[in-house]
């Protein structure tokens, strides 16, 4: 990641005729959220005077107390490349402060680099994250609105002139790329319409700020080609729905913490007693996690998504996996997180059962390299494998019953969470669906 100073961004703001400058931030949902000011505000932007209305925000302040400050960070500067035509806009992301000049509890990425001081104090220096985030490109109709039809039939892999969304995809990496990430792969996945494209792993922040920028670049750009593209985890019945497996690792100094030669699968304790936090929370952090009732659709036996909580170096059917990659790539795969989640409260969750796995040195089960799928609930129950949360509601019940993930969100963000999803949930069971009348009407 590139370290600017403020001279740095003048100069680039001058050099690439920046007209705009987006004050970015991103709200408990997890939807992101910006300020814009013309490029002659920047220099009051910078030195950490922007104010706006918290108010106004989902899960920020009450309207007695809504004046909060934007404080940049200089190192998320980054030019949209597709806004060159009337003068280029860019962004920071920022983080949110009182007015007495401390962090506001109630800002996600703030909340991540709370607990990302509980990790040093053990003793680590870096949490690493790799996302590998999953989307469904559909069509727009006449209005320039969502339809149900997707922009093709491909499959897993497959290339054009099957997958039509290639082009879209490579629009995609192009624009990131000049953004300055660094993309491993993309490819169609295994629904038609479903695509996935993976960049390199970096600290926990910095990976969180990518998905964000991620996000809304491949809205921007599948909006150019005609698409509307959609992070919901389940759009359709019957085909994948879209994950975010989240590819972990702990790392002190430049040795990776979860890496043994001479330990079982070459995986530490320090290793295993992360797992064991994390199966142990699973239950709790899935509606941080997975925080929609859509969310619970795609954690369906069948469709390659886990729905267990256990874990296996070589199956797809648990919650985590560990890779085949040893060294300084040793990482633990989560695989039931999926893209609505907002992701620094997703990593915040994550991390704080993993740690409260290697304080309290917990024993992680025997890894179960069968496929979980085809057990039966009698065989699941002799291994001890529980099942993940089935509805939002469960999850949210889950979640107050246990200390650790609470502490994990602070009390403002888990206050606020919690009402919010309640509602959400309690408008998804008021509501009577298609699927209702259809059944029932003729019937009764």
């Amino acid at each position: 990641m590139a370290k600017y100073t403020k001279e740095d961004i003048f100069r680039m703001a001058n050099e690439e005729n920046v007209k705009f400058i987006r004050l970015q931030f991103t709200d408990i949902l997890g939807t992101i959220k910006n300020v814009e000011i013309p490029i002659s505000q920047l220099e009051k932007a910078l030195d950490n005077k922007m104010m706006f209305d918290g108010s106004s925000i989902e899960g920020f302040v009450r309207i007695e107390e809504s004046d909060m400050y934007l404080y940049p960070d200089l190192d998320t500067w980054v030019i949209f490349p597709w806004t060159a035509e009337k003068g280029k806009v860019a962004r920071l992301i920022c983080d949110i402060y009182n007015p007495d000049g401390t962090p506001f509890e109630g800002d996600p990425r703030a909340n991540l680099k709370r607990i990302l001081k509980e990790m040093e104090e053990l003793g680590f220096t870096n949490f690493n994250l790799g996302p590998e985030p999953e989307f469904f490109l559909f069509k727009l109709n006449e209005k320039e609105e969502p339809t149900l039809e997707l922009n093709d039939n491909g499959g897993y892999f497959d290339l054009a002139p099957t997958d039509l969304g290639e082009n879209c995809r490579r629009d995609i990496v192009l624009e990131l790329e000049e953004m300055g990430f660094e993309i491993e792969a993309s490819h169609h996945e295994v629904a038609p319409g479903q695509h996935e494209i993976d960049f390199k792993y970096a600290d926990a922040v910095t990976a969180c700020d990518n998905i964000q920028t991620f996000k809304l670049v491949v809205k921007t750009i599948a909006r150019k080609h005609g698409l509307h593209a959609t992070f919901m985890p389940k759009p359709l019945f019957g085909v994948n729905g879209s994950g975010m497996h989240c590819n972990l690792s702990l790392f002190t100094g430049d040795k990776n913490a979860f890496f043994d030669p001479t330990g079982n699968l070459e995986l530490s304790d320090t290793a295993r007693h992360f797992i064991a936090g994390v199966l142990k929370h699973a239950p709790a952090f899935t509606a941080v996690t997975n925080p929609t009732v859509n969310s619970y659709k795609r954690l369906v036996p069948g469709y390659e998504a886990p729905c267990y909580v256990a874990w296996s170096a070589r199956n797809r059917s648990p919650l985590i996996r560990i890779p085949a990659s040893r060294g300084l790539s040793t990482r633990v795969e989560v695989r039931s997180v999926d893209p609505s989640a907002n992701p620094y409260l997703a990593m915040a969750v994550l991390l704080k059962a993993g740690l409260d796995g290697i304080k309290n040195k917990l024993t992680a089960p025997a890894p179960v390299d069968r496929n979980i799928y085809v057990m039966s609930k009698e065989e699941r129950l002799a291994e001890g494998i529980e099942d993940l949360p089935a509805t939002l509601a469960q999850a949210l019940d889950n979640l107050k019953s246990d200390e650790v993930i609470v502490s994990a969100l602070g009390n403002h963000i888990f206050e606020h969470f919690v009402e919010a999803k309640e509602i959400e949930w309690d408008m998804f069971r008021t509501q009577v669906h298609p699927w209702e009348r259809e059944q029932y009407m003729t019937m009764y």
